[in-house]
């Protein structure tokens, strides 16, 4: 832990990490999104049908769920300089394949594969934690996740100018090939100046790859209950691609997905068995034990925060358009109001938690965001413009500054695994946006809204069985010694 002062314009220890890393979730994320401001020239110079497009979209994003579980574990075991430089040098390659691609065929691969760079959120998780103490931890993380989210509304600004600056019905392709050439190099600056732990502190591994490790009976269930989420949203996802919905793939791949996910569900029981079979006959030492309730309740929290943010963010523009009759590019401007306030709100959430107590802030902030949506919901042509934009910040603050408090907790619960239960949190914030996404194809915008509401007051219920984290937890050196870290005071 370095022990050196929290100076957001410093550029040593600590706060070199920390700029290092949102730098790195930027480009991700700038990478990631870089499809949606050049939408339409991609449609039109591919010759894409809109349903094809919507497809190109949906794909963007499925990959990601199990992409954040396992990037989550590799982070735990290799350390997140090798992976995180690894994941922005690798995923440079489905980048430029888009970037070059001529047919729906090789556009549609090219987006799927990218999903995997979605993942790289969960390793800073992991960094950061390993470099600021707990009374800070909130607050470095707020800035990790507001400041990289913020390549998304980066890319929204700058890559149409891009493309016209190099100009001709190719424009798209080389503003694309832009975003993977920073990160391809940006991977190298990476390496050459991150170290995964302050000098003299231990980098925790956890003993498993293949499974979370559990410390009681309950728990382990409770695990198994909490992995069907994710593979009913893959399910979802190859379900919008088959005949009876947007006709992508035809009925036998359909079915061979939903029996693969099924065969992979049944395997993860198997592992989840084989690294937890001990608790069943010798009980956990007290002083090892953690509560996955805990992480059960920090999924649905991001589940309705991050699910919602990545949905709401692929249908505002749309939904101001409609409601108040603009021009797409008026649209989008007003739109994108929502995504700017990630730069504040994020890690607002985060400071709050660290000043405040984790429990308390995160009922404060979901109560804020069931209402957010229940005011969005009543938003109708009648509403003055500017009025419906405020209300959509304001719902965005609860939403975002919700999202900085839950990974504000998560470093918190057992260190040598936070990279795995970063993974599988923020895998449901995907199967969130797989879910909303889902149910906005079905309904109008104002049950989507009330939809999304319902799920914040469910995750407001849930938090009566979260325990605010507090002493110490302890970690095993190689050696047999333990090791106490504070994550909350006494």
């Amino acid at each position: 832990m370095s022990k050196s002062s929290f100076n957001i314009l410093s550029f040593q220890g600590k706060m070199k990490t920390l700029h290092l890393s949102w730098m790195a979730f930027f480009i991700t994320f700038a990478v990631w999104f870089n499809f949606a401001p050049l939408l339409h020239a991609v449609k039109e110079s591919l010759g894409l049908t809109t349903e094809e497009i919507k497809t190109l979209l949906i794909l963007n994003v499925a990959i990601t769920i199990p992409a954040r579980v396992i990037i989550g574990s590799l982070t735990d075991k290799y350390g997140p300089r090798v992976v995180y430089s690894a994941l922005l040098a690798i995923c440079a390659i489905p980048c430029f394949a888009f970037a070059m691609s001529e047919t729906f065929i090789q556009a549609a691969i090219a987006r799927f594969a990218l999903g995997f760079i979605g993942a790289g959120f969960v390793i800073g998780i992991r960094l950061v934690s390993e470099w600021f103490p707990h009374n800070e931890l909130g607050t470095a993380e707020g800035i990790y996740g507001g400041w990289g989210n913020f390549g998304s509304a980066a890319v929204a600004f700058t890559l149409p100018t891009v493309a016209l600056m190099f100009g001709g019905e190719d424009g798209w392709r080389y503003a694309m090939a832009v975003t993977g050439l920073i990160s391809l190099i940006f991977a190298f600056i990476f390496y050459a100046n991150i170290r995964d732990t302050p000098k003299g502190s231990t980098y925790f591994k956890p003993e498993n790859l293949t499974a979370m490790e559990v410390t009681s009976k309950g728990d382990f269930f409770l695990l198994l209950v909490m992995k069907v989420p994710m593979y009913a949203a893959l399910a979802l996802l190859a379900w919008k691609l088959s005949p009876a919905n947007i006709d992508m793939i035809s009925a036998n791949i359909t079915y061979s997905i939903y029996g693969g996910l099924f065969t992979l569900y049944l395997y993860e029981w198997s592992q989840v068995w084989k690294v937890n079979k001990s608790i069943f006959s010798t009980p956990v030492p007290e002083i090892h034990q953690y509560k996955f309730k805990q992480v059960a309740v920090l999924n649905i929290l991001y589940f309705a925060t991050f699910g919602s943010e990545l949905a709401v963010v692929s249908m505002l523009p749309l939904f101001f358009l409609d409601t108040f009759e603009l021009t797409p590019v008026v649209a989008g401007m007003v739109a994108s109001a929502y995504a700017f306030m990630n730069l504040v709100s994020r890690p607002g959430g985060g400071w709050i938690s660290d000043k405040f107590g984790r429990k308390s802030t995160l009922i404060i902030l979901t109560a804020g965001l069931a209402l957010g949506y229940l005011l969005m919901a009543q938003i109708t042509g009648e509403w003055t413009l500017w009025v419906a934009v405020a209300a959509a910040m304001l719902c965005s603050f609860f939403v975002q500054a919700g999202e900085g408090a839950v990974f504000a907790t998560v470093p918190l619960i057992k260190r040598r695994m936070t990279g795995q239960i970063a993974g599988m949190t923020g895998a449901y914030g995907n199967v969130g946006a797989v879910v909303y996404l889902t149910v906005l194809s079905f309904v109008d915008y104002q049950t989507f809204f009330y939809v999304i509401a319902v799920t914040a007051f469910v995750g407001l219920v849930t938090l009566v069985f979260m325990v605010e984290p507090q002493g110490q937890i302890a970690e095993l050196n190689q050696d047999g010694s333990v090791t106490m870290i504070d994550v909350g005071s006494h």
